[in-house]
């Protein structure tokens, strides 16, 4: 610890409570490196992990009126670590799921699209078309088929009907289907715009 008449962690804890940016800087410089270390065990990456140790310690710093100086801080900074890391790995499986689920509906009314179709060229694909549906209809999808919302639910939340919400996936679906039977896919690999 660099402070000169070595404050404790508690007390260091102590003084962020009421807003100490030196204290907030200490703690920083004692455990961002350990903190970066175990994120990049998970991660496998710099970039990300860096990100990650920046939004614990920016959690930290929102939430220091609430701190408690009898717990293990280092504890809390790794379990504040580990459940964004454990989200954010649940966010891509789904992420994965949703891609892996669209483009097998697409491909069982194309069978050659799995022999000639490359997995990254098809999913960038069709995140392009789905980039050019209208604005609604494109929330409306990404709600249903990437974040698994029920038809009511989206309906609720957007304020809309249930029929409205099921006309505009319907749409949503009939497009992309379009592009699969319009595009020969046997010519060319980029053909496809993603949906969810």
């Amino acid at each position: 610890m660099k402070n000169s008449n070595s404050q404790s962690e508690a007390d260091l804890i102590v003084s962020l409570k009421s807003g100490s940016i030196s204290a907030f800087g200490d703690l920083f410089e004692i455990y961002s490196q350990k903190l970066y270390r175990f994120t990049f065990s998970y991660l496998k990456s710099e970039k990300d992990s860096e990100d990650l140790v920046q939004e614990v310690f920016m959690k930290i710093w929102s939430n220091r009126s609430a701190l408690k100086t009898d717990t293990s801080f280092q504890s809390y900074l790794f379990t504040i670590a580990f459940h964004a890391i454990q989200k954010g790995f649940n966010k891509k499986v789904q992420q994965q799921k949703f891609h892996l689920d669209l483009v097998e509906s697409l491909a069982s009314e194309n069978p050659i699209l799995e022999e000639q179709l490359q997995y990254e060229t098809l999913i960038s694909k069709l995140n392009q078309l789905i980039d050019l549906f209208p604005p609604r209809r494109k929330e409306i999808f990404l709600k249903r088929k990437k974040e698994g919302k029920s038809i009511h639910t989206i309906a609720l939340e957007m304020g809309i009907s249930e029929k409205t919400v099921e006309n505009q996936i319907t749409e949503a679906m009939h497009s992309l289907r379009k592009s699969f039977s319009d595009d020969k896919i046997a010519s060319k690999l980029f053909f496809l715009l993603f949906i969810a």
